[in-house]
């Protein structure tokens, strides 16, 4: 539709990539919920058809991930408050995320890909875009279960400016438990942020 110049991908995990890699032939604009793919090769086709069009095209169609929690009006105020200190942060993010049922969509790896692509890139996002410096190492360690993708894990981050960060990310807590909290060390201070409503500093 030659009227329309931006696509919104709002459908289960596994279709992303090809209607993003069909939007981009198109050179519409595209706005795609989280993740972008759950597959490395889908990464791969999308980059480089990205860098097809840069290299071949004045204008380059927008393409932009749903992550939405770097946009929240008290990130914005910690976002701020980082650039006042120097040195390494820690960064701990834990996440109370509760129970999926294993037959659920999301659960399956060819479909949903899991928590830690669905949901868990959400604080990853976050924690690079706060630490403004590039993930250098990464590590998960999982509990066991029944699920076939893994929902109680942590993920530990290692980034190029000597920063650190920890994702807690939990499905077994109770529900009257907060769902998110993300505290940051640095410099002598603290941040931490209670499901996105309340900042507190040290």
């Amino acid at each position: 539709d030659s009227n329309c110049n931006t696509i919104v991908v709002a459908t289960r995990h596994d279709s992303h990539a090809s209607l993003i890699l069909k939007a981009l032939e198109k050179r519409k604009n595209i706005f795609v919920e989280k993740p972008l793919c759950i597959k490395e090769k889908e990464m791969e086709l999308i980059k480089s058809k990205y860098l097809e069009l840069g290299l071949t095209s004045k204008s380059i169609p927008i393409l932009m991930v749903g992550f939405n929690r770097r946009f929240s009006p008290l990130i914005v105020d910690i976002k701020n408050n980082l650039k006042q200190l120097s040195g390494p942060k820690s960064f701990i993010y834990t996440c109370n995320a509760g129970e999926i049922d294993s037959r659920h969509w999301i659960q399956d790896p060819n479909i949903g890909g899991g928590r830690l692509l669905g949901e868990a890139c959400h604080f990853i996002d976050l924690i690079r875009y706060l630490c403004s410096s590039p993930i250098a190492n990464a590590k998960i360690i999982s509990s066991a279960g029944k699920n076939p993708t893994p929902d109680n894990f942590i993920l530990q981050l290692k980034f190029k400016d000597g920063s650190i960060g920890s994702i807690n990310y939990f499905s077994d807590g109770s529900k009257s438990f907060p769902k998110e909290r993300l505290e940051i060390f640095c410099n002598g201070t603290i941040q931490r942020l209670d499901n996105f409503k309340k900042l507190r500093t040290w």
